[in-house]
C-alpha cells in the first residue's frame, strides 16, 4: 500500500481560494518536488477541470518562468486519477477517470494497489 499525502493551498485564516494569491517560485518548487516523488495525483471534478484548463497549455507554450514551467512538466507527466460521476471523458495526458468514489474504486497504479 502506498502513502497518501494531502496537499492544499490554504491561507492562515482557513480559506482555500486560488484566486486570492499567485503561487511564487518557492511554492511551485515545493509542489514540483512533491510531484516528482509521488505515484499519482487524485482529483475531484472541479479541481481537475481547473488544472486541465491551464497546465497542459503551459507545457506546450512555456512561460519562461523556470519554477512554473518545471511544475507544469511534472504535473503533465504524473499519473492522474479524477473522481467524477458526471464527466464522460478526460483530455489531459496520463489521466484515468474513476466513476466510483475514492472509497469504492479498486485503484491500481503500475500494478500496485493504491488502497
Amino acid at each position: 500500500m502506498r502513502k497518501v499525502i494531502a496537499a492544499i493551498n490554504l491561507t492562515l485564516d482557513g480559506f482555500c481560494d486560488h484566486t486570492v494569491m499567485i503561487a511564487d517560485e518557492e511554492l511551485h518548487d515545493h509542489y514540483t518536488d512533491l510531484l516528482r516523488n509521488a505515484g499519482a495525483m487524485l482529483y475531484g471534478r472541479t479541481t481537475y477541470l481547473l488544472m486541465e484548463n491551464y497546465w497542459p497549455a503551459v507545457v506546450k507554450n512555456p512561460t519562461g518562468n523556470r519554477s512554473m514551467d518545471d511544475f507544469a512538466v511534472a504535473l503533465e507527466n504524473i499519473p492522474k486519477i479524477v473522481f467524477s460521476r458526471t464527466l464522460d471523458k478526460v483530455e489531459w495526458k496520463n489521466v484515468k477517470l474513476a466513476k466510483e468514489s475514492p472509497e469504492e474504486a479498486p485503484l491500481t497504479l503500475n500494478g500496485s494497489r493504491l488502497k
